[in-house]
């Protein structure tokens, strides 16, 4: 047990480290300017990819980095389900819900098309329309053994969804004003478009506590359309299969359904149900917080900007058309739902 813990604590004191450096920039911010305009969720973000990009860190700092932005990101989530405003969530209604399963069906169907439009092989598109429509690397690993899909596209794939989930995540907050969203309608448009649960926390804590609750909401029914459409695919992707030499696997729930998804929503319905007491709230959102910027710092380590240099410019292009295609699509529905 020690010596699991140490070979943890590398990665997990760099990561500790860029989060200090960050909360310290902010603090800065808060007193010269009066309010963070940079939060040290993106601050840690993007001290990381810079020292990625000019250093990467060994072999000995892996399995802390990982733990960080896996482990600790995933408690930090169902940490955040005792903030949740049930009531607030419930006020979006159901006609949101059905509207989220359009989406994602519209979303594939249109990733797919413009994937094999720029030329991508026929299980390159369904691996990048998969992690543009539904959540990201969780996408991509749980339809790749499903369609039959190689190593290759598969990293390629998650490589892309590394590099633009972190700039989904820095430009989102941008088009509050530009397009003059509320909280709520920008809540539900970052649960929609960012990759992966964690990215939504980093681009809808900025701008406030009830737009991360909505777009937490939102992406975690987002990602239940996982184990309908890999379902789905199993049922089509036989040919696929067969012409490939990799071995077709059963998933396992673990995989559809991710156990911090599970906690989330047992945590939000302890906080409605009146089971924790208000006392502990605060404490909780704030160890929450700091865990999730921890892990923003191992994601900002994880990301190598070089990647879309190599990717080509078929696959970068595809991917972003997708994700513009994707952001409008959400759009329509907000407004189609008259979300205000």
């Amino acid at each position: 047990m020690l010596r699991k813990t140490l070979d943890f604590l590398p990665g997990l004191l760099l990561c500790a480290a860029i989060t200090i450096v960050a909360l310290v920039l902010q603090a800065i911010e808060v007193h010269y300017a009066g309010e963070p305009y940079l939060e040290a969720l993106v601050a840690a973000i993007l001290i990381g990819v810079a020292i990625r990009t000019f250093w990467k860190p060994g072999a000995a700092f892996e399995p802390g980095i990982h733990f960080s932005g896996k482990v600790l990101l995933e408690i930090a989530i169902v940490l955040l389900g005792f903030s949740l405003n049930a009531t607030a969530v419930a006020e979006l209604g159901g006609f949101l819900l059905g509207g989220i399963a359009i989406t994602v069906v519209l979303a594939l169907f249109m990733s797919y098309s413009i994937g094999r439009a720029f030329g991508l092989p026929q299980r390159m598109a369904i691996l990048v329309a998969c992690g543009n429509s539904i959540c990201g690397n969780s996408a991509i690993a749980a339809v790749a053994p499903v369609i039959g899909a190689d190593s290759k596209d598969v990293a390629s794939s998650i490589a892309f969804t590394a590099v633009l989930g972190v700039v989904v995540v820095l430009t989102l907050p941008l088009l509050v004003p530009l397009l003059h969203l509320t909280v709520t309608q920008y809540g539900v448009l970052a649960g929609l478009t960012v990759y992966a649960v964690p990215q939504v926390l980093a681009a809808t804590l900025p701008i406030g506590a009830l737009a991360n609750q909505i777009g937490t909401v939102v992406k975690l029914v987002r990602v239940l359309m996982l184990g309908p459409v890999v379902f789905g695919l199993s049922l089509f992707a036989a040919r696929l299969r067969q012409t490939s030499c990799t071995a077709s696997r059963k998933l396992p729930l673990s995989e559809l359904v991710p156990w911090f998804i599970i906690g989330f929503l047992l945590a939000a319905l302890a906080r409605s149900l009146g089971l924790v007491p208000l006392a502990a709230i605060k404490p909780i959102i704030v160890v929450a917080g700091l865990l999730t910027t921890v892990s923003m710092a191992a994601l900002g380590l994880g990301v190598d900007i070089r990647v879309v240099a190599r990717a080509g410019l078929r696959v970068t292009a595809a991917v972003t058309v997708s994700l513009i295609v994707l952001a409008l699509i959400s759009l329509a529905l907000i407004h189609a739902v008259g979300i205000q």
